[in-house]
């Protein structure tokens, strides 16, 4: 497996984008509500100020992953001003909508029935490659993105230089396009041992029925926001 090949530490960043303004929640707004892909949130300093960390973990041999939100974007995203509002999902009335099933009011969910907006997306990603030489990326809610835009992103990252990418999701079918997914069922097992409706036994099924995948890497957490 790649991260194991490596041999270094790989350190994951979160969103670096700036935020968008509309229906921010809170007065900080969350860096999940990406407002341009291709640009550095002026909080954190300059692209130039990104390139020269970059360049000083790859110096003490770690790798650098970015975290990518590619399921939404903020509402009054870049693509919007220049007329792309077909990259959106859209209501009857022709709205644009926050992601369906969530309590996610300060986002637009996006339209991947869209050719352009996945050229656009992946281009986006390609660029932090290209321009910074960063060593891949975590996506976020991976799962929600259709799998055949992972798989063909991967191959125009790979044009560039190898990747490393860790999928916010879980199941087989996500290893088509990443590295490492997310180990949810066993963080829910945990949390279940704990409640007393689950036992010792339960971690040996699980890692052996894992052990026939053994070369899909899981990465296995006690907790997380979203939990």
């Amino acid at each position: 497996p790649r991260l194991k090949s490596m041999g270094i530490d790989v350190i994951w960043l979160m969103p670096i984008h700036p935020i968008g303004s509309e229906n921010r929640k809170g007065g900080l707004g969350s860096y999940y509500a990406v407002k341009e892909y291709k640009k550095v949130n002026p909080e954190f300093g300059t692209l130039e100020d990104f390139k020269k960390l970059v360049n000083k973990a790859h110096e003490l041999g770690m790798k650098i992953i970015l975290d990518w939100v590619a399921n939404h974007s903020s509402p009054d995203n870049i693509w919007l001003e220049h007329g792309h509002k077909d990259w959106y999902t859209l209501d009857s009335l022709g709205n644009i909508q926050p992601t369906l099933g969530t309590d996610w009011w300060d986002v637009a969910d996006l339209n991947y029935d869209n050719a352009e907006m996945r050229k656009e997306m992946i281009s986006s990603m390609k660029y932090w490659i290209s321009e910074t030489d960063i060593d891949g990326f975590r996506c976020d809610v991976a799962g929600w993105v259709p799998i055949d835009f992972w798989v063909e992103a991967r191959k125009e990252l790979e044009s560039v230089k190898p990747v490393f990418m860790l999928a916010e999701a879980e199941g087989s079918q996500m290893y088509e396009a990443f590295d490492m997914t997310y180990g949810w069922e066993f963080h829910h097992i945990m949390n279940q041992i704990f409640q007393g409706d689950k036992g010792i036994e339960d971690i040996y099924t699980y890692f052996n029925k894992d052990s026939k995948n053994s070369s899909q890497l899981q990465m296995h957490f006690t907790s997380n926001h979203d939990e």
